[in-house]
């Protein structure tokens, strides 16, 4: 008998083992597969809003209206908590319903009252946990929020230490931090209080319950209607259904944090599909401006035929009357200009006075105002190309979904903008430099043979327009050695090891080399109209005609931003735009004259 005994134990200890071997294996890659499906969903979800957060320049709008919050935590944590928590409660939910199944017709052949007893009370448990826990949405939003503010102070910081150090304002600046830390801590103190008030209940909730199912059935077995086992089988059956009908109840705090990211989610997804009033503000009661492309060669009139246009035309300015986005104030009224090859104009005038904002309209970033902005491009074909899937190939509003198409358009047809502080993008000195004309080149060059084979596709595909027109054939190392030689920048490839070193070029770089860099971009996109926003700032007059001298020399028409009386002499035109506060918005706020007849002047370039 011990032997049988002890050959049982170990057949017993073998089917253990057995099930062990198999079961890890198992519940590993099970795990596995959830986290990867978590990890491809989240992919997609992130290249889904990634693609419609840059379409039609919504994260311009975001920024410069101040519609939402911190849509980079919406597309990165949110995102992420949402597919991670939403595949988790998906299996916990299908878990459950199994497993009520299995263990509903147990209690219910046991006894059916206990059953009722179970539903009823798990639906009054969830029914009080909304009620006591319906702050947890709002707190855990706004949460998010605040932390979030928090965070985005931080990188502020990081970004702006020079200037900071500069102003001295560190105490400015940690008060403002620990302000900013100190509402996160306030409401992170509330949502614990709310918390801790939940947690009450569900704590009395679940050890209340235990002695229920045996106060229930205890009474048949002490009549002899049921053996001792029974008792063990109904809570067990019991506990198990009342965790099941009780899901809310048990993760009502982890319901609330989810309900919040999918608060913010939707929030920002309305946003991208235009049904929110804030994203177009008060332009739907005003027209918009109208961009139009028009080919040097030949236009197309409103009756389909074919007329000639000046071949010798850049750009025109018909009666454009631009208004601020937001507040609806007037800057320019009833601007009329044309501006042929080689004709130069200078936009001079106050702080406020509406200068940028003019170079906004014509880069179709503002569209608040009335008027046409007529772009006179290289060649037809160039334009039907651009113009795929637009309302026609002579002209193309900047509206609705079109809007970067035709960004990229107005890029790939020769109109190009150097700000006054040119962005610096992640990557080597060779991608500052072709950016942004040769940019997905860079980017998809070395994995054209890996693209078919790529298990993430979407994440391949950075194009957010259809329309491609002709650009330029990329440089060779050796034309962007020359660029930088031009530019006077010659001296940074010695310092930075090559063309293929990667740094903080914002930070490395000073202000006047950055705008050297911006004018390199410029000489080898070799656009038909440059808009240069007081992109010479930060340079030495030697430096500034230097530059102009090179775009000059290359061909390329100009308009620029300025205040130096320097630059008069690099412009033929000059336009002056006066603030634009009498009451009477109709009234003409612009002059146009030679910069001929203004270089000596000394204040005002026109008189009043």
């Amino acid at each position: 008998m011990p032997l049988l005994d002890q050959e049982k134990f170990t057949q017993q200890l073998l089917y253990y083992l057995g099930a062990f071997a198999g079961g890890i294996p198992f519940f590993v890659l099970r795990d596995y597969a959830k986290e990867t499906l978590s990890l491809r969903w989240r992919s997609w979800m992130t290249s889904y809003y990634m693609k419609r957060y840059f379409n039609n320049r919504t994260f311009y709008k975001i920024q410069s209206q101040s519609i939402i919050d911190n849509p980079d935590q919406r597309i990165n944590d949110d995102l992420s908590a949402f597919t991670g928590t939403a595949l988790a409660f998906s299996l916990t939910l299908f878990n459950a319903a199994v497993d009520l199944i299995s263990f509903s017709n147990i209690l219910y052949g046991i006894y059916p009252p206990l059953f009722i007893v179970l539903v009823v009370y798990s639906l009054g448990g969830t029914a009080i946990s909304v009620v006591l826990g319906k702050n947890l949405v709002n707190l855990n939003f706004m949460q998010e929020k605040k932390e979030a503010d928090f965070r985005y102070g931080l990188v502020r910081v990081r970004e702006n230490a020079e200037s900071i150090a500069f102003y001295g304002g560190e105490e400015n600046e940690l008060q403002l931090l620990l302000d900013r830390f100190r509402r996160a801590f306030d409401n992170l103190s509330e949502l614990l209080i709310a918390s801790r008030n939940l947690e009450f209940f569900t704590s009395g909730y679940r050890y209340l319950i235990q002695i229920l199912p045996a106060a229930v059935v205890a009474p048949m077995y002490f009549s002899g209607k049921i053996e001792f086992g029974v008792i063990n089988q109904s809570v067990s059956a019991f506990n198990h259904i009342l965790s099941d009908f009780s899901l809310i109840v048990f993760q009502f705090q982890s319901i609330s944090a989810f309900s919040a990211v999918i608060d913010r989610l939707g929030e920002f997804d309305d946003l991208l599909d235009g049904n929110e009033s804030s994203l177009s503000s008060q332009n739907d009661t005003v027209d918009e401006i109208n961009i139009i492309f028009k080919s040097r060669s030949s236009a197309v009139s409103s009756n389909g035929s074919l007329t000639q246009s000046d071949p010798c035309m850049v750009l025109e300015i018909l009666n454009l009357t631009l208004i601020t986005p937001r507040s609806g104030n007037v800057l320019i009224t009833d601007l009329t200009l044309e501006l042929k090859e080689k004709d130069h104009l200078l936009v001079m005038g106050p702080s406020g006075s509406g200068k940028t904002s003019l170079l906004r309209a014509l880069a179709g970033l503002w569209t608040s105002g009335t008027g046409d902005i007529i772009y006179h491009v290289r060649n037809s074909m160039q334009l039907q190309n651009a113009n795929v899937g637009s309302d026609g190939p002579s002209n193309m509003k900047l509206e609705g979904k079109e809007v970067l198409q035709s960004s990229k358009q107005r890029r790939d047809n020769g109109i190009f903008f150097v700000p006054q502080r040119p962005y610096m993008v992640l990557g080597t000195l060779r991608q500052q430099l072709l950016y942004p004309t040769w940019s997905e080149d860079v980017h998809h060059s070395p994995n054209n043979d890996a693209e078919s084979t790529d298990p993430l596709p979407f994440l391949s595909e950075v194009s957010t327009s259809e329309g491609v027109g002709a650009k330029p054939e990329m440089p060779s190392t050796a034309e962007l050695v020359r660029v930088l030689e031009v530019v006077r920048l010659g001296y940074i490839l010695p310092r930075f090891n090559g063309l293929d070193s990667m740094h903080d070029w914002a930070s490395v770089l000073s202000l006047g080399e950055q705008q050297r860099l911006a004018f390199a971009r410029l000489l080898l996109a070799k656009p038909t109209l440059v808009l240069l926003d007081e992109s010479t700032s930060a340079l030495d007059e030697a430096n500034e005609a230097h530059l102009y001298s090179q775009i000059e020399a290359a061909g390329i028409t100009y308009i620029s931003i300025g205040h130096r009386k320097t630059l008069h002499k690099f412009h033929n035109k000059a336009l002056y735009i006066s603030k634009s506060e009498l009451a009477d918005s109709t009234l003409r706020n612009w002059e146009l004259k030679p910069t001929s007849q203004i270089s000596a002047e000394e204040s005002s370039p026109f008189s009043s």
